[in-house]
C-alpha cells in the first residue's frame, strides 16, 4: 500500500483534497493532506509574515519524521510543486514518485514569482498590497482559503538535485484554462523529457474539486 502526502496550493489547506481523500483511502492507502504553515486558521500575522518557501518544505519533512514515513507519494497543487521539490530533495530518499498536479516543477534559482505569468503575477502583487506580506486569496473562490504567505511566493528554490533521483516523477497538466495557465511551455519541456511522464486532464485548475474521481484514477494508477 501506498502513503500519499498531499500538499495544497496557495491560499488553500488540507481541505482542498477534501474529495479526493476517501477515494484514495478506500482503495486500502494512507493518506496525509497538509495545511502549511501560515494557512492554519489559528496562525498569528508574525507566523504568516515568516514562513517561506523553505518553512513549507520543513512542514512536509517534519510529517515524513513524525509519521516514519518512507515510500512516500508528494503530491503538491500549484505553487505546492515548489514545496514538494524542496522538501524532496532533502527527504534522504525517503520519497519514492512526485506529482506536480497542474503544478511548477521549478529548476535550481526560480522561485514561483519567477515561474509565474503576468496574470498570476498581477493577482499576487494586487493581493499584497495592504499588509505587504500576505497575499489575500482572489476573489470568487472557497471562503476557506486564507491569506498566503508572500514570502513563500518569493523565495527562490535551491536544489542540489537529490530531487530528480525519485524514481517516479509525473506532472499533470489541466487543459480546461488555458486562457490563463502559466504551465503550457512547462508542459511542452516535459514532454521532451524521458524521465518525466506527463498526462493531461480535460478540467479547470481546481482539478481535485472538478474532477476528483480522474484525480484519484491518476494517483492510483501506480
Amino acid at each position: 500500500m501506498t502513503t500519499f502526502v498531499l500538499v495544497p496550493g496557495g491560499w488553500k489547506g488540507s481541505w482542498a483534497y477534501e474529495a479526493v481523500i476517501p477515494l484514495l483511502e478506500r482503495a486500502g492507502h494512507t493518506v496525509h493532506a497538509l495545511t502549511l504553515t501560515g494557512l492554519r486558521p489559528d496562525d498569528d500575522n508574525a507566523t504568516v509574515a515568516t514562513a517561506n518557501l523553505d518553512t513549507h518544505a520543513d512542514d512536509v519533512l517534519r510529517l515524513l519524521d513524525r509519521a516514519h514515513i518512507t515510500g512516500a507519494t508528494l503530491v503538491g497543487h500549484s505553487y505546492a510543486g515548489m514545496v514538494i521539490a524542496a522538501a524532496a530533495d532533502r527527504a534522504n530518499g525517503r520519497i519514492s514518485r512526485l506529482v506536480h498536479l497542474d503544478a511548477f516543477v521549478p529548476r535550481d534559482g526560480e522561485s514561483w514569482w519567477s515561474s509565474a505569468n503576468e496574470y498570476f503575477r498581477e493577482v499576487i502583487a494586487a493581493g499584497a498590497a495592504s499588509t505587504g506580506y500576505a497575499v489575500r486569496p482572489p476573489d470568487g473562490g472557497d471562503p476557506r482559503r486564507r491569506p498566503h504567505p508572500l514570502a513563500s511566493f518569493l523565495q527562490a528554490i535551491r536544489l542540489t538535485g537529490a530531487h530528480a533521483q525519485v524514481p517516479r516523477r509525473e506532472f499533470v497538466y489541466c487543459s480546461g484554462w488555458e486562457d490563463r495557465t502559466p504551465f503550457t511551455e512547462l508542459r511542452i519541456r516535459l514532454q521532451g523529457d524521458p524521465e518525466w511522464q506527463v498526462h493531461d486532464l480535460p478540467t479547470g485548475h481546481d482539478a481535485m474539486h472538478e474532477a476528483p474521481e480522474a484525480v484519484a484514477a491518476l494517483l492510483l494508477d501506480g
